[in-house]
């Protein structure tokens, strides 16, 4: 039984992930500081919920807690390590900077740093399409600049895309950096859109549109991005010496085993079509409160996925009305709505 590390297991995105891994009969150890960025009975629950596998085991800690950390990763021994923990969230790093530089970079530093002693054979790590920042030719690809962050946030993000190429370069260390886009899905944050949409709604309350809903996002499905993950866990990048050929459009470095990838669904729906789906899924309209622009905000992401599906085979699809549908039936559930 392989065993595979997961940081944020509490998370949204870490908990379908390990879900899916332990279903595929991995075992995983989760690690997850259960911090009140929002709701810690939703951790709570999702961790209930793999705790249900005799194969997932949690440990609480921070990842600036370096001797707490390398000490989990050194006693789960594990193959994989995917580091999905974070400060999230574009609009809270304008206030709460602070936050983001010691999760984001001192964090992942030592979690780098433990995945370098303990040898793995893939380290694979959260990024995010916003490093795309201020550019504007769509669809977004692997291989455009990344130099106009327009966040915090985003610059930490891109930090540890630096970071974790120099590791692969100096170490051998094969390392895959996941670029996400705007996920959504059951269990989901309670600071994303969606998930603030629903709630309003159901209360009968106005949503916040930015930018006059003149917006669009590359909305991707919880379950399509952890399937995409677990196909690349075995699609490390190659080590520099003996490489074949290269598939075009590949980020792969020339002088390391790294390689960034975005995991999207490959198209940008604009926010009044998504906003109008879920007016047709709930059935009632929704009051909107049409705001300026956001600072820090973009008007528009899409990703390309030709190079996921190059890799893997595979390219996610669940179109909007399906994912919309999935999440309010879930939050329905869970709220008893």
């Amino acid at each position: 039984m392989r065993t595979v590390f997961v940081t944020g297991t509490a998370g949204f995105i870490g908990f379908h992930l390990s879900r899916h891994l332990l279903d595929e009969g991995f075992a995983v150890v989760g690690y997850d500081g259960m911090t009140d960025y929002y709701d810690v009975s939703l951790k709570e629950a999702r961790h209930a919920v793999l705790a249900e596998n005799p194969s997932f085991r949690a440990v609480t800690g921070m990842l600036e807690d370096n001797d707490r950390l390398s000490k989990a990763v050194t006693e789960a021994d594990p193959d994989v390590i995917v580091h999905l923990a974070a400060q999230a969230g574009v609009r809270y790093s304008l206030e709460n900077p602070r936050a983001y530089v010691d999760s984001n970079l001192v964090g992942t530093f030592n979690l780098m740093e433990a995945a370098r002693e303990q040898k793995v054979d893939h380290l694979l790590m959260a990024s995010t399409s916003s490093v795309y920042g201020g550019n504007t030719q769509m669809p977004f690809d692997e291989t455009q600049k990344t130099d106009l962050p327009l966040t915090l946030y985003a610059a930490t993000k891109k930090a540890n895309e630096a970071m974790a190429h120099s590791y692969a370069h100096l170490w051998h260390l094969p390392t895959t950096m996941f670029r996400f886009f705007t996920v959504y899905g059951s269990y989901g944050r309670p600071d994303l859109a969606l998930y603030k949409f629903v709630r309003a709604a159901l209360a009968d309350e106005a949503i916040d549109v930015y930018n006059h809903g003149r917006m669009a996002r590359d909305f991707t499905f919880v379950g399509d991005l952890v399937h995409a993950i677990r196909l690349l866990i075995d699609t490390p990048p190659a080590q520099v010496e003996g490489r074949g050929h290269t598939i075009p459009g590949d980020s792969l470095s020339p002088v390391a085993p790294f390689r960034s990838i975005n995991i999207g669904n490959g198209g940008s729906v604009p926010l009044m079509e998504f906003i109008e789906e879920l007016e047709t899924v709930l059935g009632q309209p929704i009051e909107k409160n049409m705001m300026e622009m956001q600072k820090g905000d973009v008007p528009a992401t899409w990703a390309s996925t030709d190079l996921l599906e190059a890799l893997t085979g595979y390219r996610p699809n669940t179109p909007v009305s399906k994912g919309i549908r999935e999440f309010v039936a879930w939050y329905r559930d869970y709220y008893q709505v």
